[in-house]
C-alpha cells in the first residue's frame, strides 16, 4: 500500500498539473471507487462538473483536492490506486475507473486494478475533510508536534512498530518505512513504547524523517507497476532499502543476515544483531 512518500509524490504532481483547472465533465466507469458517495455515481459526476480545483493537499495517506465551492474531492489510493494526468487523447488505461475532463489539454484519471481505493466528495472539506480529521499529522508536516508525539509514544504499552502504524498517533507510516526507521534507530519493533528511553524515541523520530526524506527524493518505493506518480513513472527507493524485503541478505552495518517474521498478516524485517529483541521482564 502506498505510504507517505508515495502519496506525497502524487500530491506534488497534482499540484503541478491540475490545480487551477476546472473540471468540465466526470465519467464514472465503475461504481465501486465512488461507493462512499451515497447519492451514487451520476450525482458524483454532476456535483463536480464546473468546479475549479484550488489546491492539492495530503494528510497521512489521504489526498484531497479543495474546490472553489469549499468542498473537496477526497482520495485514498488503497493498494493499487493511481492518479494519472494524461493527454485527453491518450488511450484509456486497462483499469481506468473515473475520468475527469479538465479545461486544458489533459485529463485526471483514477486507475485502480484492485479497487480498494476510492474517491468521495467531502462537503465543506476544503481545509480538512471531516472524514479524516481523526488522523494525526505526519512527521514531515511543519505543524507536527514532536514533544506531544514523543510523550504519547512513551506512554503506550504496545510494541513500537504497532504504534508507528497507528494513524491516530502518527500518520503516513506503513510497513516498509516502519521497518526502515526502526533499522536506522537500532530498535526492535516489539520494544514496548513505555520502555523506550527518550533518546531512543528521539532517534526513532529522526530515523522516520531521514527515511521519508530519502524516499521522497527518489520518488517513493515501487515493487511493481501498481505504484506510479501522476506521469506514470515508478519510484526507485526500493534499491536503497536496508531491511524491508531483504531477508537472508547481510545487514549493511554488521553483516548479520536480515530476519523476517510474520507481523499483523504481513512481514517485519530486522537485523537480529543491530535490533535485538527486547528482554522479557519477570517478577
Amino acid at each position: 500500500m502506498p505510504e507517505l512518500p508515495e502519496v506525497e509524490v502524487v500530491r506534488v504532481g497534482l499540484e503541478t498539473h491540475v490545480v487551477g483547472r476546472t473540471i468540465t465533465a466526470v465519467d464514472v466507469l465503475h461504481p465501486r471507487p465512488v461507493r462512499r458517495h451515497p447519492a451514487g455515481p451520476d450525482d458524483f459526476a454532476a456535483a463536480l462538473a464546473g468546479r475549479r480545483i484550488t489546491a492539492a493537499r495530503r494528510r497521512g495517506k489521504y489526498l484531497w483536492l479543495p474546490l472553489d465551492t469549499g468542498d473537496a474531492i477526497l482520495a485514498h489510493l488503497g493498494m493499487s490506486g493511481q492518479m494519472l494526468v494524461q493527454p485527453a487523447d491518450a488511450p484509456a488505461e486497462r483499469h481506468l475507473r473515473v475520468r475527469f475532463a479538465l479545461d486544458g489539454p489533459h485529463q485526471l484519471r483514477f486507475v485502480d486494478q484492485r479497487m480498494f481505493g476510492g474517491l468521495a466528495i467531502s462537503t465543506g472539506g476544503a481545509d480538512l475533510p471531516p472524514e479524516i480529521a481523526h488522523i494525526a499529522r505526519d512527521p514531515m508536516d511543519p505543524a507536527f508536534d514532536d514533544e506531544a508525539f514523543l510523550t504519547r509514544l512513551r506512554k503506550r504499552t504496545a510494541g513500537v512498530k504497532r504504534l508507528l502504524l497507528d494513524q491516530t498517533l502518527v500518520s503516513g507510516i506503513g510497513n516498509i518505512y516502519a521497518d526502515e526507521a526502526l533499522w536506522l534507530a537500532r530498535l526492535h519493533g516489539d520494544r514496548p513504547g513505555h520502555r523506550l528511553r527518550r533518546t531512543d524515541a528521539v532517534n526513532l523520530l529522526a530515523g522516520i524523517r531521514t527515511v521519508m526524506a530519502a524516499a521522497l527524493a527518489q520518488g517513493g518505493t515501487s515493487f511493481d507497476a501498481l505504484y506510479v506518480n501522476v506521469n506514470g513513472e515508478s519510484g526507485y527507493f526500493d534499491r536503497s532499502l536496508e531491511a524491508y524485503g531483504r531477508a537472508g541478505e547481510p545487514c549493511s552495518r554488521c553483516g548479520t543476515p536480515i530476519s523476517r517474521v510474520a507481523f499483523m498478516n504481513r512481514s517485519s524485517f530486522f537485523c537480529p544483531t543491530c535490533q535485538p529483541r527486547p528482554r522479557r521482564r519477570t517478577g
